[in-house]
């Protein structure tokens, strides 16, 4: 469902948008949020709420890992947008789960008319990193219907 009130996508959001994703805010278009739902360190797994204005999406990316690693996205409130390089577009809404194998480019994001949130499960392996690259450019993204 699509929410362009920030009210009504509150209510909806029922992982908490958290603070503004200042650490990464140089890697989004926009304003995106983070609200930790596990402790590293305390966790295997580190997980949290992603939440992205309208609008907002992040850069192409790649989760680099030598064994394991990866990414899954768990999409809890809203409407976005998710792409691997390559290939179509894929619409995200409440309940649909995208599981990325590591060193796959791809980015992730809010609908240019919706509020969008999900969760952000980072895949444990060995010799993790995450490598930024380039933003998705607005005459793409504006093209996206």
């Amino acid at each position: 469902m699509k929410y362009t009130d920030k009210k009504e996508f509150d209510n909806a959001n029922i992982f908490k948008t958290g603070n503004p994703n200042d650490a990464f805010a140089k890697y989004f278009i926009g304003n995106s949020f983070l609200n930790p739902l596990t402790e590293p360190g305390k966790s295997p797994v580190f997980l949290a709420n992603v939440t992205f204005e309208p609008g907002c999406r992040n850069n192409w990316h790649v989760h680099h890992a030598k064994k394991g690693g990866g990414q899954i996205l768990i999409c809890t409130a809203g409407e976005g947008w998710y792409q691997e390089d390559g290939k179509e577009i894929l619409e995200l809404k409440e309940g649909t789960v995208v599981v990325i194998p590591p060193e796959v480019k791809h980015w992730h994001g809010a609908k240019k008319d919706s509020w969008f949130s999900h969760i952000s499960v980072e895949v444990p392996g060995e010799n993790t990193s995450n490598e930024w690259l380039e933003p998705v450019s607005d005459d793409y993204y504006n093209s996206l219907k």
